[in-house]
């Protein structure tokens, strides 16, 4: 495995547009068919209350949001979730629970869930923030595919987002995970006031990891109402591809996953970052509690660029 230093990857951010845009494309096609993306589907099991701080998510119980609390779904309600989602043409599942870490007892539900969804031929991911060790080992038990829990920034822009969790408890459950034998999903979010050099540390932490993570989801902030990046600095177009690209190059086999945001991209700025190496998106009307692009306007725009959707294994 290569192991990237700064320089060297500030040295990539930086290449003239173009030949970026090649470099990342040369290793996407190395990697993965080079029209095809695997279209996911995030749904909300356990919304609002979350006593985290993370300055960008309406779900903290620190903030008044128009989330509305709500308890963990039932598993009838998931399973028809999930089967709507795989008629739609999703492959991947993903249920996402506002908990600063599950209760024991909420991992057993959580569990039934992945068995369930698993059973329908789903790829399956958990995100439920911390994890204990036997919580982890539980999950793998029930044959979970990925649990995903963002690094969302560099270590040293972290503490300004959030200050109710360390970065290193990041990386804890990442590696408990990790221990498990489960598959790990890690990225991040731009817009919330950080630098291009801080993206580029981001990426650098999830490259370096041995192994590196097998999918990584990489955010645009929504600015919602009521939180402290109500208001949050927009990411230059341009530099957010480049983030795309960087990842690719220096994640060759991830799934790089166009998540939050797309709502506020044009078809062009979300058609560059196909190009710059993007092979997932999430496909409904909404992720978790955020609006999505229509599901009809992702056909479209999928048609007009030739792209297909991943199929089933």
């Amino acid at each position: 495995m290569t192991t990237w230093t700064f320089e060297a990857a500030l040295e990539t951010f930086e290449l003239p547009f173009s030949d970026l845009m090649y470099k990342a494309q040369g290793v996407h096609r190395e990697n993965f068919k080079s029209n095809e993306v695997q279209i996911s589907t995030l749904l909300s099991i356990k919304t609002g209350g979350c006593p985290e701080n993370c300055s960008y998510c309406p779900q903290s119980a620190h903030y008044k949001t128009d989330v509305q609390r709500s308890k963990l779904m039932q598993l009838n309600e998931v399973v028809a979730a999930a089967k709507q989602a795989k008629e739609a043409g999703s492959t991947r599942f993903c249920m996402g629970a506002a908990w600063r870490g599950p209760r024991d007892s909420d991992i057993d539900q959580v569990c039934e869930m992945v068995r369930e969804v698993k059973s329908l031929g789903l790829e399956t991911c958990v995100t439920l923030g911390m994890l204990k060790e036997n919580q982890a080992e539980k999950l793998q038990e029930a044959g979970l595919d990925f649990y995903n829990h963002n690094i969302d920034t560099s270590e040293e822009f972290y503490e300004k987002i959030i200050t109710t969790r360390t970065f290193a408890d990041r990386i804890d459950t990442l590696n408990k995970v990790r221990n498990a034998g489960i598959k790990v999903c890690c990225g991040g979010i731009l817009g919330m006031g950080e630098t291009n050099v801080d993206r580029i540390k981001m990426l650098l932490i999830l490259a370096n990891m041995d192994p590196q993570p097998e999918s990584v989801p990489i955010n645009k902030l929504i600015s919602i109402p009521g939180t402290p990046l109500e208001n949050g600095a927009m990411v230059d177009p341009l530099d957010f591809v480049r983030t795309i690209a960087l990842a690719r190059i220096l994640l060759p086999k991830s799934y790089i996953r166009l998540s939050a945001g797309r709502e506020q991209m044009s078809d062009e700025l979300q058609s560059l970052c196909y190009l710059a190496g993007v092979n997932s998106i999430f496909y409904g009307e909404k992720l978790l509690t955020a609006n999505n692009p229509a599901p009809a306007n992702d056909v479209d725009l999928l048609q007009r660029l030739g792209m297909v959707k991943q199929q089933m294994a």
